[in-house]
């Protein structure tokens, strides 16, 4: 299908594509040019949620972490699979024109997909992935001179 000025649907894409780099190219050297560049020991320090770095920043993290990840981003995509299907889903003369098997097929589908994914999350909270271990308490040894009945109002108050 041609539009009226000549260019193709595919040249559209290429043009949005074209303006779209160039926007960003642009955007990004003005900023680079207008912008103060003064860098000094505390601008180039690791920024750690306002707490500052203590050791290396290279540090391992519990796997528990990843796995959360890992799932958000598996949800994430099955929102993203979902969304056309509902486009389609809700179109009534794809629905009627095959008396109603498109449809069917659709929603079928759509249980099929859902029901994978659940199960896989399913298996992931019996497999205990989704617990995390709660430390220990310590109880500390320090000899306060404040009675230890006044920490104990206190918690049994909070």
């Amino acid at each position: 299908m041609q539009i009226a000025s000549g260019i193709s649907e595919y040249g559209m894409v290429l043009l949005f594509l074209i303006v779209a780099i160039l926007f960003v190219s642009i955007t990004l050297m003005m900023g680079g040019l207008l912008r103060p560049s003064k860098p000094n020991d505390e601008k180039l320090a690791t920024y750690e949620c306002g707490e500052e770095t203590i050791g290396t920043t290279w540090v391992r993290f519990n796997v528990r972490f990843y796995i959360v990840a890992l799932l958000f981003v598996l949800f994430d995509v099955e929102l993203v699979f979902l969304f056309p299907w509902a486009i389609v889903f809700g179109r009534e003369d794809l629905i009627k024109g095959t008396n109603g098997l498109w449809g069917w097929f659709a929603l079928v589908e759509m249980f099929v997909f859902v029901g994978i994914l659940s199960l896989g999350l399913a298996y992931a909270w019996v497999k205990g992935h989704l617990n995390w271990v709660k430390p220990n308490p310590e109880i500390s040894t320090f000899k306060s001179p404040v009675p230890s009945e006044l920490y104990e109002r206190i918690n049994q108050k909070y």
